[in-house]
Formats: structure tokens, sequence, C-alpha cells
């Protein structure tokens, strides 16, 4: 057993949602763990959380984009649909159980490849154009009534 952060659980959530379909670009996991979080944690924290995590064998590069491992993949799937600080607090709870088989070599992720993946995120965020990770804003309460909407008719009666 090793010590647990909340960055970790993060991360690998972060990393599982952006390495879907492909390994992730630093800046993908950048803006997955913004949009379940709402805010970026600091590069320090990230670059340590990489090298812990790797070190424990749950990340790996691929082609130079990270994924998650069969072991990390396990400790996800346990997941129930819930809200994200409750899926960040399932993975934590797995993290504390999960024992490290073997010695895995680390992966170095620096403060500033950190640092330039939080500002080509924070400018794609402000850009105008199509960024799939932000989330949609939602449009304003409407009035009780919906427009577009008619009464229906009232019933006919018949003649007797």
């Amino acid at each position: 057993m090793f010590p647990v952060y909340d960055v970790d659980a993060l991360l690998l959530l972060a990393i599982s949602l952006a390495s879907k379909r492909r390994p992730a670009e630093l800046v993908e996991i950048i803006a997955a763990g913004d949009l379940i979080q709402g805010a970026v944690c600091s590069e320090l924290d990230l670059a340590e959380a990489f090298h812990r995590l790797s070190a424990h064998g749950l990340i790996c590069e691929v082609g130079g984009g990270y994924a998650l491992t069969l072991d990390a993949q396990k400790l996800m799937t346990g997941q129930k649909r819930a809200d994200a600080h409750e899926r960040v607090f399932g993975i934590k709870d797995n993290l504390a159980a999960y024992n490290p088989a073997g010695e895995h070599a680390p992966i170095l992720v620096t403060v500033e490849q950190l640092a330039e993946a939080v500002l080509a995120h924070q400018t794609a965020k402000s850009s105008p154009g199509r960024n799939l990770f932000v989330p949609k804003p939602k449009p304003a309460e409407l009035d009780s009534k919906r427009p577009g909407r008619r009464k229906p008719l009232p019933v006919r009666r018949r003649k007797t």
C-alpha cells in the first residue's frame, strides 16, 4: 500500500476519459481534468502523480500519449454512475487497496511540459473553435409555459 492523494484518482479518471480511442496527449488530459473538477490542478502535483502512478504500473506511455494499464482499467471498472466527486473517492478507495506487482519504469513528465499543456488548454478554451471537453452552456430557465404549444381544443359534446 502506498499513500493515495486526490490528484492520483483525478489523474486516472482524466486519463480514462481522454484516452477512450487512443492514447491521450497532455493537453487532452488537462482538458478532461478541467471538465471533471472545474479547475486545473497544479503542475507540480500532476508531475508527482504521473511519476507515482507510472512507478506503480498504472499509467503507461504509448506513442507519445498516455493510457491506463490493465491494472488501472480494472480499478476503474467497478465505478457506479455518480457525480465526479463520488467517483474520485471511489477510485481513491480502490487505489488504497491496490498492491503494485513488481517495479515499473516511471514516466518523467516535467513541470514545464505540464505548464505548456495548461496554457494550450486555456487558449483553446477561450478560442471560438469547438472544444469537445468544454461543457455546453445551459440555456436560461424558461417560463412554466413552453413556447410554441397550444392549448388543446375543448371536447365537443354531442347534441342529442
